[in-house]
């Protein structure tokens, strides 16, 4: 692929079902990938395991959406035991980037104190949500991340979550694995709905640097990153600093629908 593949020809891409990948981390160039299977986790099927639901609703590290998704991105392309060497290079994390800064791309982020110990990052475009990669320093962190993503997507009206390939680790949520042609309907249908990754600015609300600012982001004072002062709006009236919910209200919202 060649180095004028822009941001907007990386949204075209996740519309008709394609998203880049790199051979190493080393390796500057760029490859398509279309899966004939493709996995999915359905939202309205999401299965939270008991155990880690107990731990959800201890509420052990706190939540943030969109406060540090360089050290996200940057954290899930590092090497470690067991992968020596990952697909995200210098390209994708500045194609990604801009799409964060342009309201496109999200990060959830878990944080134990001050210090980073997981999180996943994403692409969202109309009604679905593109998983790219998650990472965890601590356990159940990215388990966690996830189980707040879900119910971010669910209370915000999503229908889609794409998680590209199969993967074990994903199981125990209710992965399933669906053809490349179911996928592509369940896009298109997808695409057409109306939604945001923020609800809508009160009018009391003042542009926060908590949100990308993008229009329908939420509007938040500035907080320390990973701390829970109340703010926003949602159905369950628990969602705190850049709309994440408390444990409780993530919970609540995932077994409400699924």
């Amino acid at each position: 692929m060649t180095a004028r593949f822009s941001p907007e020809d990386l949204l075209a891409c996740y519309r008709r079902g394609v998203f880049p990948m790199a051979d190493s981390r080393e390796d500057p160039r760029l490859f398509l990938v279309d899966p004939e299977l493709r996995g999915i986790l359905p939202l309205d099927a999401f299965h939270l395991p008991k155990r880690l639901k107990r731990r959800v609703l201890q509420d052990p590290f706190r939540i943030t959406f969109d406060t540090a998704f360089t050290r996200v991105i940057e954290a899930c392309g590092e090497p470690h035991e067991g992968r020596p060497n990952t697909w995200i290079n210098a390209s994708i994390l500045n194609l990604y980037s801009t799409l964060h800064r342009q309201g496109h791309a999200h990060s959830v982020e878990c944080w134990d104190g001050d210090t980073l110990v997981g999180g996943l990052y994403g692409v969202a475009i109309g009604g679905a949500f593109f998983g790219e990669s998650m990472f965890s320093r601590a356990t159940d962190a990215s388990k966690m991340a996830l189980v707040h993503l879900v119910a971010r997507l669910i209370d915000r009206g999503y229908v889609l979550l794409d998680a590209q390939f199969h993967n074990p680790h994903l199981e125990q949520f209710g992965l399933i694995e669906i053809s490349r042609e179911d996928f592509r309907a369940r896009l298109k249908r997808a695409l057409k709905v109306q939604t945001g990754f923020y609800p809508p600015a009160r009018p009391d609300q003042s542009i926060g640097s908590g949100s990308s600012g993008t229009a329908g982001a939420s509007s938040v004072s500035e907080t320390p990153a990973g701390t829970s002062s109340v703010n926003g709006s949602s159905p369950s009236g628990m969602v705190t600093r850049s709309g994440s919910f408390t444990g409780a209200g993530a919970v609540q919202r995932i077994t409400q629908i699924s």
